[in-house]
């Protein structure tokens, strides 16, 4: 089960130095509940990712939850985090947050290679998208 974020971020702070970090991101990632094989479509992956990424959004009344996977472990970890932001939120508070402000508080841009980074944009894109649909 996916943590909340505000656990994520108190378990961040906690970490004594990035390998914990990196543990934590990889542990993220496993923590995503297993996405169903027929959701991981051309309609549903990320483009631009190094690595395959997928984020289904499922609408629970009023709130957003999603439904993502990689097939690695650190980018795994990334989805999760965007994912864990967004996860039970409504369209509306899912609009108003600045994740690029929070994955910068993070020092995730420094920390992480080009290649891990460079789909990030584009997972955030697609949450804030599926917010955007189920506002309308």
């Amino acid at each position: 089960m996916l943590p909340t974020f505000p656990h994520i971020l108190d378990e961040w702070d906690a970490a004594l130095d990035w390998d914990d970090r990196y543990a934590q991101l990889i542990a993220l990632g496993r923590a995503l509940p297993p996405m169903d094989p027929a959701l991981k479509t051309d309609a549903t992956r990320v483009p631009g990712c190094s690595a395959n990424v997928w984020v289904y959004p499922l609408a629970e009344g009023e709130r957003l939850r999603f439904a993502a996977d990689s097939d690695a472990a650190i980018t795994k970890g990334i989805v999760a985090l965007v994912v864990a932001m967004a996860d039970g939120k409504t369209p509306a508070e899912v609009l108003a947050t600045d994740f690029a402000a929070t994955i910068d508080r993070l020092g995730l841009r420094q920390h992480l290679s080009s290649n891990r980074t460079q789909g990030l944009p584009n997972m955030i894109a697609r949450v804030r998208e599926a917010a955007t649909r189920l506002a309308a």
